[in-house]
């Protein structure tokens, strides 16, 4: 958690645990917290996938995620804001990324976390590697 205990941000290569981010952004002047969980499925594209392998210029990722948070707290009434990212090798079902934002009504929740994670996915330097059962090929995270 920052120095204002309001933004939390991690890029780990350990496993991410979803009870740990709730808790990160319980707040008293919360009535809703959105969760967005996005977990490693079994097929892409009619292809069966073994794996992913995420990479990550490390320090840009964070201060991206960083970025990203202010930007949350700035547009919504964001009481508190937790990004976690995995990087490593994932295969089918492991949690690849968490966030968890918490407002004073759902409408600002929910608003927070698709901007959070659909600018994740465009702005922050993680790259996707999909291992299929006949190949690979990585993925461009931004399109």
């Amino acid at each position: 958690m920052n120095s204002n205990q309001k933004i939390s941000i991690l890029l780990t290569d350990e496993p991410l645990q979803i009870d740990k981010v709730l808790g990160l952004v319980q707040s008293d002047g919360a009535g809703a917290v959105d969760v967005f969980i996005g977990t490693v499925r079994n097929n892409t594209q009619q292809r069966t996938v073994e794996q992913l392998d995420f990479e990550a210029y490390d320090l840009m990722a964070i201060k991206e995620m960083e970025k990203l948070a202010v930007q949350a707290c700035k547009q919504w009434p964001v009481e508190k804001i937790a990004i976690y990212h995995r990087k490593g090798t994932l295969y089918v079902g492991d949690i690849a990324v968490i966030i968890a934002v918490a407002t004073p009504h759902r409408q600002a929740a929910f608003e927070a976390c698709k901007f959070t994670i659909d600018t994740l996915k465009q702005t922050v330097p993680i790259w996707k590697k999909e291992v299929f059962n006949d190949g690979e090929v990585w993925v461009s995270a931004h399109p």
